[in-house]
């Protein structure tokens, strides 16, 4: 199957938010791979890099709010943890209707920005080992890499360790 284009509007509207972040060079950073990456370890085995250097954009539904959880790929997120954390009542993992509907992207393509109104977010602690991680752009062919601070900083996220076990 072709990948679509790299003019994709979810593409787009992720490059405009690089942009609008102050990250450089945010359209040459965007990458447009050959297959589906739609979860951490394809997309690390396509990038060449380790499984927690992937940013998964993870949509949850706390209090009936969406909340993006971006999370280092190699662990699980502890929703009660989180929960405790930011004080909701309830976490739970969003259906896909309702990823769709709090970012305009599907599962697997979840950019961490890009979305049709900023989300409520929290940036995996765990991410901050790694000097690059790379995160979905807004597709499930589109990658593109940045740095624990800068998805911190474009996002507006909350730095929280969100593993289970951690």
């Amino acid at each position: 199957m072709k990948p679509p284009p790299p003019d994709h509007p979810n593409i787009r509207a992720v490059v405009a938010a690089l942009r609008a972040g102050g990250a450089e060079a945010s359209g040459a950073r965007m990458r447009v791979l050959p297959d589906a990456v739609s979860t951490a370890r394809a997309a690390a085995e396509a990038l060449g890099v380790q499984v927690g250097q992937i940013a998964n954009s993870l949509i949850f539904e706390a209090d009936g709010q969406p909340l993006l959880v971006l999370a280092s790929g190699a662990h699980r997120v502890d929703t009660g943890k989180l929960a405790a954390q930011l004080g909701i009542q309830a976490v739970r993992r969003a259906d896909p209707k309702f990823v769709r509907a709090a970012t305009g992207q599907v599962i697997g393509g979840v950019a961490p920005l890009g979305h049709p109104t900023p989300l409520r977010t929290v940036v995996d602690t765990a991410l901050a080992s790694y000097d690059e991680v790379w995160a979905a752009g807004g597709i499930p062919h589109a990658v593109f890499p940045t740095t624990y601070a800068e998805l911190v900083t474009l996002t507006g996220g909350t730095a929280a360790a969100v593993a289970e076990g951690s």
